[in-house]
């Protein structure tokens, strides 16, 4: 892990989504929707690999229509956070890197969230 991967600091806004102030000075914004769509949990993984081989693909049910919200959130250890979602999801486990690698402000990520 690179120092400019390491989080600075962390804010979570359970109604909007989490921000990240990176040790390089670079603050990222992650929606929780975003946040929910990349998780990095193998079913969500499958299904983005399954989203880009057949576009037909059903989504899942994410559950109730309310609003998704971050319910809880812990670090795991010093390299990852997880975030526990509204809908129950809470198996992704978000690495500084893969956070950094996903960062919605960059512009080259927009594809892969879809």
């Amino acid at each position: 892990m690179s120092q400019a991967s390491t989080p600075r600091s962390l804010d979570l806004d359970r109604e909007r989504g989490l921000t990240v102030r990176w040790q390089d000075g670079v603050e990222s914004f992650y929606p929780l929707a975003y946040l929910r769509r990349m998780s990095p949990s193998a079913d969500m993984r499958q299904l983005r690999d399954e989203m880009e081989t057949n576009p037909l693909v059903v989504v899942p049910d994410s559950g109730p229509s309310s609003a998704l919200r971050a319910v809880d959130a812990e670090l795991v250890g010093n390299y990852a956070l997880r975030v526990v979602f509204s809908d129950g999801h809470r198996t992704g486990i978000f690495s500084w890197d893969y956070l950094r690698s996903i960062d919605p402000g960059t512009g080259c990520n927009e594809d892969r969230a879809t």
